[in-house]
């Protein structure tokens, strides 16, 4: 009989833990609202991360967002992985494929095969996106080139930044590619949801 007991507490627990999680990223999203002026990083405190609100399909969020040329997008694979993208135009994202091939594919089939049910982008606190169409262009010119695709040191994010700093140093997570971002634009990150 503890057993089932133990299993109620800790569901009950969990319930809380997420509806926290849930509060807060509402709190966030109404804090928001009230900034007149686009969050530059230069009143960052050396503990305070430049990302601001996580992708994320558990929680829903109101804002959502028409992409830009060269913006960078994502979606979720597995609950703890994330993939980007670049967005070009016309329903198309550019992405570095499991498999190393650089390749463009429609909105749909950026999520088809992940966990993910939404499309992100990355956006400042104006609900502005974090775009480059330069990092457009770049990705678009590699188009059906191989890579020696890694997990680690040569994924989709790598490939991301590349478009965005060619000759920059690699990095290999998405938090490093949102910090990197951040400091590249200038601003505090948001990822909102993609209207396309």
């Amino acid at each position: 009989m503890p057993l089932p007991l133990l299993w109620l507490g800790a569901a009950a627990i969990s319930a809380l833990a997420v509806k926290e999680l849930a509060d807060d990223r509402k709190k966030q999203q109404n804090k928001r609202r009230y900034y007149r002026d686009v969050q530059s990083l230069n009143k960052l405190k050396e503990y305070e991360s430049p990302i601001v609100q996580y992708p994320t399909d558990l929680f829903s969020t109101e804002q959502k967002v028409r992409p830009e040329i060269g913006a960078l997008v994502c979606c979720g694979i597995g609950g703890l992985l994330d993939h980007t993208g670049i967005w070009v135009g016309d329903n198309t994202i550019i992405e570095l494929d499991g498999n190393g091939l650089i390749k463009p594919i429609s909105v749909q089939r950026f999520t088809k095969e992940r966990s993910g049910k939404n499309i992100f982008i990355a956006c400042d606190s104006k609900a502005k996106p974090i775009a480059s169409e330069m990092a457009a262009n770049r990705a678009q010119q590699q188009v059906f080139q191989c890579r020696d695709y890694h997990m680690i040191e040569n994924n989709c994010h790598q490939f991301i930044w590349q478009c965005f700093k060619p000759d920059d140093k690699s990095l290999t997570t998405f938090k490093e590619l949102n910090i990197r971002l951040a400091h590249l634009f200038d601003r505090k990150i948001y990822w909102d949801i993609c209207d396309c």
